[in-house]
């Protein structure tokens, strides 16, 4: 007797014949005829060791990923490959390995997710045959070299420059257009550029160095606001 676990199948061999899979619960054996072998079915992972590719634009990078899987077929997974773990791990990277190879360097940084969807549909495809399911390929790391990395921070900084550039040259012309409307207003309301004038003199003479030449002398700080403001009652 022997108790399978829910998550477990258990592939029986009688005198080297495949009788099926059994589980979960309590199975019977008869000893030294049945040659049982457990299939875990719960969702499993593998790394795919790192890998030195060259890319479509001649870039070598260091790639790595992790593939999810899982046993949909016990009896595919036992009867048709010999190590479905082995191999699967095998055939994903032969595959990351040929499309890393074809996408350039911009690619690969820029689309993981396509280009892990990408890996995990040619794998599943292969090892669907052997009653495995991959659900997942992450690429988890892309190591680029030194002499890449500067020139990617020099292309990063030459990037914000221009963007720095234009959203200064955007704003001296946004204020050029504001001016030219103000001047153009001013030149048809006299009285509004008086007004923004006499504004100009009290903000200058907060600071007590307001000097203004009248008709009859000169005056500064706060005597120069009152003649001012008298000046502009009389009128």
């Amino acid at each position: 007797m022997r108790v399978i676990r829910e998550y477990e199948r258990a592939v029986i061999f009688r005198l080297g014949r495949l009788l099926g899979a059994k589980g979960p619960g309590l199975i019977f054996l008869i000893p030294f005829v049945d040659k049982p072998r457990i299939i875990d079915l719960r969702l499993l992972s593998f790394d795919i060791p790192r890998q030195r590719i060259i890319t479509k634009d001649n870039v070598t990078v260091d790639v790595d990923a992790v593939v999810y899987y899982r046993v949909v077929n016990p009896i595919d997974a036992v009867v048709k490959v010999q190590d479905y773990i082995t191999a699967s791990n095998f055939i994903a990277q032969t595959t990351l390995r040929d499309v890393i190879g074809q996408v350039e360097l911009d690619e690969l940084l820029t689309r993981r997710d396509e280009l892990g969807k990408r890996i995990q549909g040619i794998v599943d495809e292969i090892t669907e045959g052997w009653g495995i399911k991959v659900t997942q390929v992450a690429l988890r790391d892309v190591v680029l070299p030194e002499e890449m990395l500067r020139a990617i921070a020099k292309q990063a900084e030459a990037e914000r420059e221009k963007r720095s550039r234009i959203i200064t040259a955007e704003g001296e012309l946004l204020a050029a257009q504001k001016m030219a409307e103000a001047a153009e207003f001013y030149a048809k309301n006299p009285q509004a550029m008086r007004l923004r004038e006499l504004q100009t003199w009290v903000e200058i003479a907060r600071e007590r160095n307001l000097i203004i030449i009248t008709e009859g002398g000169v005056a500064t700080g706060p005597l120069a606001y009152a003649l001012a403001a008298r000046k502009e009652e009389k009128k």
